[in-house]
């Protein structure tokens, strides 16, 4: 089977199709990626052909930018890139693919619905992967009505289409996918880059990220890194494609990496203080560690209300970021045991989800 897999050029939306673009490779299938230009190259090094498909999101939130001024909201300007000028733009540059790469199967990560909305013109089956958490009611409207144009005729769900794969465990569902008549349920599995582990502290540290979006919100790690040097505990910061010496001189116990292998360092650590990007929320509740999110957009703050609410992690939501409050916060993780408890029970759960391989089988018999 010829399947093609489709996303958006980042990390965070290129990673969470790996599982299964890695399974059906292995498998024997005929593996294809469709993605925006700054992203081609890193595929093809993965061993995968790739086709420049769709522009960035650097590209569209510009766009969006120069449309609504740049005193705009971010309600406009998100809904212009992410519900027209994001899908509108894969679609034009996937239509004439399609021809040529005659695919049997599509799988996009859920933001790229252009692609499944191409694949379902052409009557190909679509299925979209969930790498997030679904927009308030209000919000989804909206996004639903600007995104008609896109599907012509709407499916089921204006962003998941009529077929997904839901990565999250049962005590996370996300009610994006019930409206949805067919899902796929997947175990969350980290795709690491392939990069050297550093030398680590001894284990139980705290692992910090803001990961490779909002990397460059250096002022709250910053902030972040000052609040935990007070705990006697040591810190490793990853900053993904950002500079190191962004962060200045730093205290004695903390050590910064670029790119780390995430999945390893989640073995070892005692602690995770992030962003609250999916991939590690995802990534740290398989790990059964209690997590400090600090979100700074997209999902995030669903994400961390999400955490809160299981009681697997604290949150602290814009002015709320302060010194103090971390500290006080992550101090309460490390020494506490009520939200390691229930990641390790989130853990248990999500290890006993189906494999990518079995998932895969499934998609493979459903688009046959």
């Amino acid at each position: 089977m010829r399947i093609l897999f489709s996303c958006r050029p980042a990390y965070g939306h290129l990673f969470p199709l790996l599982p299964l673009a890695n399974a059906a490779r292995a498998a024997g299938h005929e593996v294809v990626f469709g993605t925006g230009e700054a992203f081609v190259g890193k595929v093809r090094d993965l061993g995968f052909a790739a086709h420049r498909v769709g522009i960035g999101i650097g590209d569209a939130e510009a766009e969006a930018r120069r449309r609504h001024g740049e005193d705009a909201g971010v309600f406009d300007i998100g809904i212009t890139m992410f519900a027209e000028l994001l899908p509108l733009a894969t679609a034009a540059d996937l239509r004439p693919l399609l021809p040529e790469l005659r695919p049997d199967l599509v799988i996009y990560e859920q933001s790229d619905i252009g692609a499944g909305a191409v694949a379902r013109e052409a009557g190909i089956p679509a299925v979209s992967l969930v790498i997030g958490r679904s927009m308030p009611p209000e919000v989804l409207a909206v996004a639903t009505e600007r995104l008609k144009p896109v599907w012509g005729t709407l499916p089921a769900d204006a962003i998941l289409g009529d077929a997904c794969v839901d990565v999250w465990p049962d005590s996370l569902r996300d009610p994006g996918s019930a409206g949805v008549p067919t899902v796929f349920r997947m175990r969350p599995t980290p795709v690491d880059p392939d990069v050297p582990l550093p030398p680590l502290p001894a284990d139980g540290f705290v692992y910090l990220t803001l990961g490779t979006v909002v990397f460059g919100a250096t002022d709250v790690l910053r902030g972040a890194i000052a609040a935990l040097s007070r705990l006697p505990v040591d810190v490793l910061v990853a900053m993904g494609p950002g500079d190191p010496a962004a962060l200045g001189e730093l205290p004695d116990r903390v050590q910064v990496a670029g790119f780390v292998p995430q999945a390893e360092v989640l073995k070892h650590a005692g602690l995770v203080v992030h962003h609250g990007g999916s991939g590690t929320v995802l990534a740290s509740l398989a790990a059964g560690l209690p997590q400090l999110v600090l979100p700074q957009g997209a999902d995030q703050f669903a994400n961390a209300g999400a955490l809160s609410a299981l009681g697997a992690a604290k949150a602290l939501v814009g002015d709320a970021i302060r010194i103090d409050a971390i500290e006080a916060a992550a101090r309460e993780l490390l020494t506490g045991p009520a939200a390691r408890d229930v990641a390790q029970r989130v853990a248990t759960e999500i290890a006993g989800m189906p494999a990518p391989e079995k998932v895969l089988g499934e998609l493979v018999s459903w688009a046959s």
